[in-house]
């Protein structure tokens, strides 16, 4: 374990650090920064029904909300409640500026690899299917990167990221209604397996029906305790700015720490450059495939500005934040100083909804790519079953154990995903120039797939007949 800490210390502060900085800058500045100049257009396409032909893309049925959903389910998990609260404590209130700093560039990466999804998506059986395995496949023709990618992802998603999301929901369950952490992670391994195995329509419904309803009552809560301590604000603003930059050394600790925690705890909550939201956005029934990098930008608004946002304020509002509880525990206490014993039961059923909802999200990252590698139904079923056993270990685990497997998951998986995004781009560049002129003519943006003659675009052509 000391082994693979060291490895992913050394990868995160000399390669993924710089990599996600500087992609992050190279896409803004040639996207003429599109997750600002476009927000208006994100927010007018998040609701808006399928308008692609019908007869162009046969029987699938993913909305772009859907997507969206599902896609935000696995950004919305614990690293908005336990991630948050661990940043602040290793890395002090300054981490929270570098996770804003991180998520309003992030958001132009995040546009990049879902528009790339999209492009580059395969019909399936009940659905479009896709992510950066496809783009290295059929757009980079490199068959041997995507199956690269796909087993990190697998490893990162599939099996090691569940068990951050079950180990944070098992230790909130048990503390708070004294049940053996191990009798809570079978119960929750069983649910899990329920909804797997229903498949993807099943998860696109359970994500669009709980994502929204998890996130408003989170942020409602978190509005009604800023408006309570309205008069604290300034203070805890200056706070962050100020240890942002190391000026507040006592609270903050060293600047380098805020800024890795921010950097580290802000891409594992919104994903941004990591390569698992592009595998939501591709099964999404839309017209063009920048509408789909447009709502995948906003989710990284929605995830880091808004809901992790809510999370930092309610613990530094609460001043507990340097009394050495970490993670779930530094948040529920945070809770319960703001509105008593009803903030910790809150806290549970927000832990369940968030933990619970990116655990079904994540299995469908981990099934798309198994599905690249192998058409076999006997591999999907099995990796159906791991990913039961894994959401089970979680309750067996502690939490540092799990974010030390989990932080070198997302190391090589950011660093192989902005390799080939970063090769493909002139594809996103001159997708959204086509977006952009169609909407200059009046028109509602529709992809032409003739645009690239030179591209493998199955996706976008009519579906084969034994599909």
């Amino acid at each position: 374990m000391e082994f693979f800490n060291t490895l992913s210390d050394w990868l995160w502060t000399y390669v993924v650090i710089t990599m996600l900085v500087g992609c992050a800058l190279y896409f803004t500045w040639n996207l003429k920064a599109v997750q600002f100049m476009m927000l208006p257009t994100m927010l007018k396409n998040l609701f808006r029904p399928s308008d692609q032909p019908i007869e162009s893309i046969g029987r699938h049925k993913i909305s772009s909300f859907q997507a969206f959903a599902i896609s935000l389910s696995s950004r919305v998990g614990t690293g908005n409640l336990a991630g948050v609260a661990s940043a602040i404590f290793v890395g002090g209130p300054g981490a929270v500026f570098w996770m804003w700093v991180m998520a309003l560039l992030g958001a132009a990466t995040a546009f990049m690899e879902a528009t790339l999804a999209q492009l580059f998506k395969r019909h399936g059986k009940d659905s479009f299917y896709g992510g950066p395995a496809y783009y290295m496949k059929y757009g980079l023709k490199q068959p041997w990167m995507g199956i690269l990618f796909a087993f990190l992802i697998i490893y990162g998603f599939g099996l090691a990221n569940q068990l951050v999301q079950s180990n944070t929901l098992c230790d909130a369950l048990s503390s708070t209604f004294h049940i053996p952490m191990h009798y809570v992670a079978g119960g929750l391994a069983l649910m899990t397996l329920a909804i797997i195995f229903g498949g993807i329509q099943r998860i696109a419904r359970f994500c669009a029906m709980v994502v929204p309803f998890m996130a408003f009552g989170y942020i409602l809560l978190a509005l009604y305790i800023l408006v309570v301590n309205v008069t604290q604000i300034p203070t805890m603003l200056s706070l962050i700015v100020r240890s942002a930059f190391g000026w507040e050394q006592a609270a903050g600790g060293a600047v380098g720490i805020a800024i890795m925690q921010g950097v580290k705890r802000g891409l594992f909550s919104n994903e941004a450059g990591e390569g698992s939201a592009p595998n939501a956005a591709a099964t999404a029934t839309i017209a063009h495939p920048v509408t789909q990098g447009l709502l995948q930008s906003l989710g990284v608004f929605t995830d880091t500005l808004v809901i992790c946002t809510c999370t930092a304020f309610i613990i530094l509002l609460s001043g507990l934040y340097d009394q050495g509880t970490d993670g779930i525990i530094l948040t529920g206490h945070a809770m319960e100083h703001h509105l008593g014993s009803f903030g910790g039961w809150f806290l549970m059923a927000a832990i369940f909804l968030f933990a619970y909802s990116t655990i079904i999200a994540n299995y469908f990252y981990g099934e798309t790519n198994i599905r690249y590698i192998t058409g076999k139904s006997w591999a999907v079923t099995l990796f159906r079953l791991l990913s039961g056993v894994m959401v089970l270990l979680g309750g067996f685990m502690t939490l540092q154990q799990a974010w030390g497997i989990v932080d070198l998951a997302m190391a090589l998986m950011t660093i192989t995903n902005l390799i080939a995004v970063l090769l493909l781009s002139r594809y996103a560049f001159r997708l959204l120039k086509d977006f952009k002129e169609q909407k200059k003519q009046g028109k509602e943006p529709v992809f032409n797939p003739d645009l690239f003659p030179e591209a493998d675009l199955e996706g976008w052509r009519e579906a084969p007949k034994n599909k």
